[in-house]
């Protein structure tokens, strides 16, 4: 790695941690980018996923006013997330890539649809958090978000919008936190058993870290509709790329 090198993540670092935090959209910005710098895909998605786990402490520190009242919740999705992760890594550190790279395009269009579809909720006591089905779909996500990740909050968006009746801030807040656990599971596997490079992990985390903190302070001044929007427009953007990436 050159000094410019360190420099470009560092930056892409910023930029993709504040898009993680208010689109669900880092590996746009910083996949690329590693790939670009000559990682094979298979470093550039393990060296992602580790400094990806700095989004999550910067947006934590970020959305505390957004956070507030929801620890409970945190800490019971938090457990099915950080199991989903865990066992997406091991997915990952077991098995080629290539199966959920042809699934994640349909995975994050039809997600990216949903939630641009999806009528706002009317707060009040029909919170479905607690439902055998939606935590299963939150397991299943938490276990992409472990094995590819790409997009993976915005899936994990869809879920949380229809378990619980909170602001877009507060479920996005919520969203960046629970991911942040399952890709610190994940992390922790990459970081043993995985060809992480460590050299381009130090400046991108860094950046990750500013980005993810600066990213709440943008969300709490958007709109939810806009929001929603612009992540799904954005889910719909990465998908076709993806797709046109898996099925050439």
């Amino acid at each position: 790695m050159t000094l410019a090198d360190l420099l470009v993540l560092a930056v892409t670092g910023v930029a993709a941690g504040i898009v993680s935090t208010m689109a669900s959209l880092a590996s746009v910005v910083s996949y690329p980018v590693l790939l670009a710098l000559g990682l094979p895909p298979l470093s550039a998605n393990v060296t992602n996923t580790v400094s990806l786990l700095f989004t999550g402490v910067g947006a934590a520190a970020g959305s505390r006013p957004e956070l507030a009242g929801q620890g409970g919740r945190v800490r019971r999705l938090g457990l099915v997330t950080a199991a989903g992760g865990a066992a997406g890594a091991a997915l990952l550190l077991a098995t080629p890539a290539r199966t959920f790279e042809e699934v994640a395009p349909i995975l994050i269009g039809g997600a990216s649809l949903v939630l641009l579809l999806q009528p706002a909720r009317a707060p009040g006591p029909a919170d479905r958090e607690h439902g055998p089905l939606l935590l299963a779909a939150l397991f299943g996500v938490a276990v992409y978000v472990g094995y590819f990740g790409a997009a993976g909050g915005i899936l994990l968006l869809v879920v949380l919008t229809n378990m619980i009746t909170e602001s877009m801030a507060r479920t996005n807040a919520l969203k960046n936190v629970i991911s942040g656990l399952a890709n610190a599971v994940a992390a922790v596997a990459f970081a043993a058993f995985g060809p992480v490079r460590w050299a381009a992990v130090v400046p991108l985390a860094a950046g990750f870290l500013v980005g993810g903190w600066i990213g709440p302070a943008l969300v709490r001044r958007l709109p939810g509709r806009l929001l929603r929007v612009a992540i799904g427009v954005g889910g719909i953007g990465l998908a076709i790329r993806l797709g046109l990436t898996a099925y050439h």
